[in-house]
C-alpha cells in the first residue's frame, strides 16, 4: 500500500501569525498555495490575507526561505473562494484557540472538501473529537490534528493527533508527506489536552515559576541558569516568555487549568499574579518592548518584582554551581545539585526533579511511547536531551529513588505517586529494543514507515549508536567508507569541519579511491556545519613563521583539491547542511552536483578577513559568468551580482537564495529533510553514474571582462571609499577580487583558461594574506570570533 500523499494543492484557513507562515512553509516545499481569512470591511476583499503575506517579508526569523516564494501564495476569502477548497489536498485550519469558532468554520468549509482530501487543525491543545464532531461521519477517517511549533520553518516538530475515527492510511501518507516535503519531525500524540509538546514544555515553565519564587531568584539568574548551561535554548525560561509574548503564556496557562482539572498538579495551573500585573500594565514581552526584560538603548534590563521596576540585569550563576554544572558525568551532577545547600542547585534540582515526576506520571495517557516525549521536547522546544534522555543519563534508580524520597518528605510539587513501572528496577526507558511504552509495558521499536528508510543516520536518541559503514582509509582528518552499495562516501573530523592541509590531502586521496573501485563519491559530514572554510589558525601559523613558500603551495593543493573534485572520472556529489563558508562553499561549488538541505548557510566569506576566495571559488565564478554571458554578451553584467555578494562577504539565508545569489545551480537538489540528505545525494551519484558520467572538459575559452571590468569596479569602489562606506583595505581586498574575476589586466572579451584564473587568485591571496591589516583581521576573527573592519 502506497504511503504517497500528493499535494498538489493546499490551503490554509486563517492568515495570523502562525497561519500565514504555515502557508509560507508550503510555499518554501513548492506546494501550490491558498490562504484564506474573513473578507476586509473595505478595500480589497483580501486585505487581510494581503497584509499577512506582505508582513512575512517582516519577520525575523524570516518564514520564507526566498522572497519569491511569497508570490506562490494566493489570497482568498471565506465569503469569495470557498468552492477554491474543492481543487485542495490538504486543508490547514490555524485560526484563533477558540472551539466556538473552529466549529462554524468546519461547518462553513465541510461542503467543499473534497472526498480525498485530508483536513487538519493546527490547534495546540484543543480537543481533536470535539472539533470532529461538527462534521460529517464521512469526513472523520479525513481528519486530525497537525501542529506545527512556531516558527513553522524553523522549528522540526510537527504533532499529529488522530480523532477516534482518522484513518491509519491518512496519518501514514500524511506523516511521510510532512517528513520528506516540509521536513519535519512527526510525532504522534493522544488527544488529551496540549498534547506532548506543549504539556510537557508548559509544565516545564510553570514548576520553574513556581520555583524561581520559592528560592527567591532574579528571573536574569534563572535565565542564567535554565539556557545553554543546561542544554536548553539561550533565551531560556523568562527571554522566552518575553518572545512567545505574555498574553499568549497566560492563555495556554489558563486552557490547562481549564481543561486539566483532574490533573495532580492542577493547583500549579493558575496564572501567577506578577505575569497578571505585566499584562494589565501593557508589557507583554517583546512585543510591546517590556516583559520580564527590557532593552534600554544597549542595555538589557530585568524586572524586579520587590522593587516593582526595572534594573540592570547581572546573570550572576553562584562560582559553586557553576562549576557542578561542568561536570561530566551527569550522575555525578545530579548527585552534586541535590546535595548542595545553595539555593540555585536547589532550584535546579527541584525544576527537574518536578519534570521527571510529572513525564512519568503522564507519560501513558499522553503518548505511546518515551521516545515521543523526548522528540517532542527536543524538536519543540529546542532541548538537547528529553526529560526521560537527561533522568536516564543521570542514573535512573539513583534519581527515582530521590524522586520518591522528596515526594514522601512532601517537597515535591504533587503527592501523585511515581507509577510502578519508573521503580521496577529498570536502567531507563531508552533500550536496545527500542523505548518505553507503558501500555505495552515493552521497548518498543522506532516506526517502520517506508519513509524512514531514507535516514540513514536518524537523529539519535540517548545511547543509540548507528552503523558507520566500512571504512576505506582514516586520517585524522577525513574518513571514508561505505555501505557495500558501490558509493563512496568521505568525512571531515576536524573542529567545525575546517579545510587545513589533512583535509586537502584527504579529499584528493578519496576521489584517487572513487575512481578505482566505486561509482561515485559523496561528501558529507555526521553533523553540521559542511564546513566553516579555510583553517586559519593552521594557515597564520605558516605566516608567522615567515613560511611564505610553504603557504602559497598550500594554496596551490587546496586549488588542485577542487579541481580534482571537479574532473574526477566518477561523479562527486556535495551533500551540504548548516554552514558551507570560504572553503566549504569552494568545494561544493566543484562538485558534479550538489543536494543542500533547506537550512544552508553558504557563502565565500573571505573578504570579512581580508582575503579573497582562493580555492577555485572565483575562478568558477568567472566561467559560471561566462557562459551566463554566451557568445558576445555582457560578461561584467553577469559578474556584478557575484562581484557584490563576494565582496560584501554575503551569505546565503538558506539553500533557495543560494541559488538565486548564485553559489548553487539551477540544477542543484533542496532538500527539506537533513536526515535525509545522505540518501538523496547518493541516489544522485547513481543518477550521474548510471546516465554516463563524463566531467566537464577543462574550460579553454572562459570570456574575461577584463580591464575595462576592473575599472568599473573600482569606479564603484571609489565612491563607496570616499563616501566612508568601506576602509582603505576594504578597497584593497575588493581591487584584487575584481582582479580576479574579470580575468586581470587583459582586454575585454579576451579568452582565458582555468589554470590562468587559478593563478591569478592564488597570486592575490598570498599578496593579501601577507598584509599586517589583513593579518589583524584574521588574528582577530580567531581571538574573539567577530569580524574587524580597519
Amino acid at each position: 500500500m502506497s504511503n504517497k500523499l500528493l499535494v498538489r494543492r493546499a490551503a490554509v484557513l486563517g492568515a495570523g501569525v502562525m497561519g500565514a507562515q504555515i502557508a509560507a512553509h508550503l510555499a518554501n516545499a513548492g506546494v501550490d498555495v491558498i490562504l484564506y481569512d474573513l473578507p476586509a470591511k473595505s478595500g480589497d476583499p483580501n486585505g487581510i490575507v494581503l497584509k499577512a503575506i506582505a508582513n512575512l517579508g517582516k519577520l525575523s526569523p524570516a518564514p520564507l526561505a526566498a522572497k519569491d516564494r511569497a508570490g506562490a501564495i494566493v489570497p482568498a476569502n471565506y465569503d469569495q473562494h470557498l468552492p477554491l477548497l474543492a481543487g485542495c489536498d490538504l486543508i490547514v485550519e490555524a485560526i484563533a484557540e477558540r472551539l466556538d469558532w473552529k466549529k462554524d468554520l468546519y461547518a462553513k468549509v465541510a461542503p467543499h472538501v473534497a472526498g480525498h482530501a485530508i483536513l487538519a487543525s493546527n490547534t495546540s491543545g484543543l480537543s481533536i473529537e470535539a472539533l470532529a464532531s461538527v462534521l460529517d461521519e464521512s469526513l472523520h477517517e479525513r481528519f486530525c490534528g497537525l501542529h506545527f511549533f512556531n516558527p513553522p520553518r524553523y522549528m522540526h516538530l510537527a504533532e499529529l493527533i488522530p480523532c477516534a475515527k482518522t484513518s491509519p492510511k491518512v496519518l501514514d501518507n500524511l506523516e511521510t508527506f510532512l517528513t520528506t516535503a516540509l521536513g519535519k519531525g512527526v510525532v504522534r500524540a493522544k488527544d488529551t489536552p496540549n498534547f506532548i509538546g506543549n504539556r510537557i514544555g508548559v509544565f516545564s515553565i510553570l514548576s520553574t515559576f513556581h520555583h524561581t519564587q520559592a528560592f527567591g531568584l532574579g528571573f536574569d539568574v534563572v535565565d542564567a541558569l535554565t539556557g545553554p548551561a543546561i542544554g536548553r535554548p539561550k533565551s531560556a525560561t523568562y527571554r522566552t516568555a518575553d518572545v512567545v509574548g505574555l498574553d499568549t503564556m497566560a492563555h495556554v496557562i489558563q486552557t490547562m487549568a481549564d481543561t486539566l482539572p483532574n490533573d495532580p498538579w492542577h493547583g500549579y495551573f493558575a496564572v501567577p499574579e506578577l505575569l497578571k500585573a505585566l499584562i494589565a500594565q501593557g508589557a507583554l514581552g517583546q512585543k510591546t518592548g517590556a516583559g520580564f526584560f527590557r532593552k534600554l538603548g544597549k542595555d538589557i534590563q530585568v524586572l524586579d518584582p520587590a522593587a516593582r521596576d526595572y534594573r540592570a540585569s547581572a546573570s550572576e550563576v553562584a562560582p559553586e554551581v557553576a562549576e557542578m554544572l561542568k561536570i561530566r558525568d551527569p550522575a555525578a551532577k545530579f548527585a552534586a545539585l541535590r546535595a548542595s545547600s545553595q539555593p540555585q542547585a536547589q532550584f535546579l534540582w527541584a525544576i527537574f526533579r518536578d519534570l521527571f515526576h510529572y513525564s512519568a506520571y503522564h507519560l501513558a495517557s499522553i503518548a505511546d511511547t518515551a521516545r515521543d516525549v523526548d522528540f517532542a521536547i527536543r524538536w519543540g522546544y529546542g532541548w538537547k536531551l528529553g526529560p526521560f534522555e537527561t533522568w536516564q543519563a543521570a542514573g535512573w534508580q539513583q534519581v527515582a529513588g530521590w524522586i520518591a524520597d522528596d515526594i514522601a518528605a512532601g517537597k515535591a510539587m504533587s503527592s501523585a505517586p511515581l507509577p510502578a513501572w519508573v521503580l521496577d528496577g529498570r536502567d531507563g526507558v531508552h533500550g536496545p529494543g527500542g523505548s518505553y511504552s507503558p501500555a505495552k509495558n515493552a521497548e518498543l521499536p522506532r516506526s517502520s514507515l517506508p519513509v524512514y528508510r531514507r535516514q540513514r543516520f536518524p537523529d539519535p536518541l540517548l545511547g543509540e549508536r548507528f552503523d558507520a559503514g566500512q571504512t576505506v582509509f582514516e586520517t585524522d582528518a577525513v574518513r571514508l567508507w561505505h555501505d557495500g552499495d558501490g558509493i563512496a562516501v568521505l568525512g571531515f573530523k576536524t573542529k567545525m569541519h575546517t579545510v587545513n592541509d589533512g583535509v586537502i590531502a584527504g579529499v584528493q586521496q578519496a576521489v584517487d579511491c572513487a575512481e578505482r573501485d566505486f561509482a561515485g563519491l559523496v561528501i558529507w559530514q555526521d553533523s553540521e556545519p559542511f564546513s566553516a572554510g579555510a583553517d586559519l589558525k593552521g594557515a597564520m601559523g605558516l605566516l608567522q613563521a615567515g613560511r611564505v613558500a610553504d603557504f602559497e603551495a598550500m594554496i596551490a593543493q587546496f586549488q588542485a583539491a577542487s579541481m580534482r573534485i571537479k574532473h574526477a572520472q566518477v561523479p562527486v556529489v556535495a551533500a551540504v547542511r548548516g554552514m558551507a563558508l570560504g572553503g566549504g562553499c569552494e568545494f561544493q561549488m566543484h562538485c558534479a552536483r550538489t543536494v543542500a538541505a533547506l537550512e544552508s548557510y553558504i557563502g565565500l566569506v573571505e573578504a570579512g578577513v581580508g582575503l579573497l576566495p582562493g580555492g577555485g571559488g572565483l575562478k568558477e565564478i568567472a566561467l559560471r559568468a561566462s557562459v551566463a554571458a554566451g557568445d558576445g554578451g555582457d560578461v561584467f553584467a553577469q559578474l556584478k551580482p557575484y562581484f557584490e555578494t563576494v565582496a560584501m562577504a554575503k551569505v546565503s539565508t538558506s539553500a533557495l537564495e543560494a541559488k538565486q545569489m548564485g553559489l548553487l545551480r539551477p540544477d542543484d537538489v533542496v532538500v527539506f529533510h537533513a536526515h535525509e540528505l545522505l540518501h538523496v545525494a547518493k541516489a544522485q551519484v547513481r543518477a550521474l553514474a548510471e546516465s554516463g558520467w563524463r566531467p566537464p572538459i577543462p574550460a579553454r575559452r572562459i570570456a574575461a571582462a577584463g580591464d575595462v571590468g576592473i575599472a568599473t569596479f573600482k569606479m564603484l569602489l571609489v565612491n563607496m571609499l570616499e563616501g566612508r562606506f568601506i576602509s582603505k583595505h576594504d578597497f584593497e581586498v575588493a581591487s584584487r577580487i575584481a582582479t580576479v574575476l574579470c580575468g586581470g589586466a587583459v582586454d575585454r572579451g579576451a579568452p582565458v583558461d582555468e589554470d590562468w584564473l587559478l593563478r591569478l587568485e592564488r597570486e592575490h591571496f598570498v599578496a593579501l594574506a601577507q598584509m599586517p591589516k589583513t593579518q589583524e583581521r584574521i588574528v582577530h576573527t580567531l581571538t574573539t570570533g567577530k569580524p574587524l573592519r580597519n
